[in-house]
């Protein structure tokens, strides 16, 4: 991996600017964006972690670290515009972020989640058990929990704000929103990102079982790739090994903390507005576990190389 292995000497810190110096544009779940300049941003990646639309506590040590450093790794893999304005240490990102914070190019984003479904599992299986479709596309019959679609599908969501829910929309409604052109565009790129990546991972022994992009259009109107990618934050990623329909799969995503979430373990339930319990230890720690794990599965990279190129 070409972008983990490059150190930054101690000296370059003396030039780099304050945190503080940059002006705070926004804050998400689990991202903080601050403007450079008129042409870029500097998306700054949190520890936090969210579920069920909650922001819970406490943080994931290292999990900003490993989104960046997977996010870098598949947007030099995959073959797409994406919006990065700079490598890892660019002179323009504070010290006190390096290594969870990239410089990207101010995009206008596009108003939805592009969600790319390659098994049904999920919210897409719940869905299909009701209506024998997901977001409108039918299915064939016989699916179980966990099946392989006969070809990815594209299942967009709205973008929901914090404290409020996705909601699953149909390729028609994209259509009315962005015109059939854009809209196709969106789809197309996206079921080939997915393809691209989902290769990429079966070649290390892991299956992609869906992911979610987010675009943008630069000034020329050319679609770009934003945001984070093929993270175990927005993807789910399973073992191939020991792969088995019809039952829920081990993975190497934050699915482990929404299987804590529902448990009998854990005194909450999914559609209260009661605030979620504090994640216990062995929960952070096993977390953190698996997505390190996703990221030396998936690169062949140590996560070590990413933790000693930004000190």
């Amino acid at each position: 991996m070409a972008t983990a292995g490059k150190r930054i000497g101690l000296h370059s810190f003396l030039m780099r600017p304050e945190l503080s110096q940059y002006n705070h544009v926004s804050a998400g779940k689990v991202r903080e964006i601050y403007e450079i300049d008129d042409d870029t941003l500097l998306m700054v990646v949190s520890d936090r972690i969210s579920a069920y639309d909650h922001i819970l506590d406490p943080e994931i040590p290292d999990k900003g670290r490993v989104l960046t450093a997977m996010s870098m790794y598949f947007f030099d893999h995959i073959d797409f515009p994406n919006h990065l304005a700079g490598d890892i240490d660019d002179m323009r990102i504070p010290e006190e972020v390096l290594g969870r914070a990239i410089v990207c190019k101010k995009l206008k984003m596009l108003p939805f989640e592009c969600v790319v479904r390659g098994y049904l599992t999920g919210s897409g299986y719940k869905e299909y058990l009701a209506t024998g479709s997901v977001c409108g596309i039918p299915l064939p019959e016989g699916l179980v929990e966990s099946s392989k679609l006969p070809e990815p599908i594209f299942t967009p969501a709205t973008k929901a704000d914090l404290g409020d829910h996705d909601e699953n929309v149909t390729f028609e409604q994209v259509v009315e929103k962005l015109g059939e052109r854009r809209a196709t565009e969106l789809r197309d790129a996206s079921i080939n990102i997915y393809k691209q990546a989902a290769e990429l991972a079966e070649a290390k022994g892991i299956i992609l079982a869906d992911t979610k992009f987010e675009f943008g259009v630069d000034r020329d109107g050319t679609l770009v790739l934003a945001d984070e990618v093929l993270t175990p934050d927005s993807s789910r990623y399973w073992p191939l090994e020991g792969y088995e329909p019809g039952k829920v799969q081990p993975s190497f995503d934050k699915q482990y903390v929404r299987n804590w979430l529902t448990s009998s373990k854990c005194d909450w339930q999914v559609d209260s507005n009661a605030t979620p319990p504090p994640l216990p230890g062995s929960v952070v720690e096993a977390t953190r576990e698996r997505y390190v794990e996703a990221f030396e599965r998936i690169t062949g990279e140590k996560f070590s190389r990413w933790i000693g190129c930004c000190v």
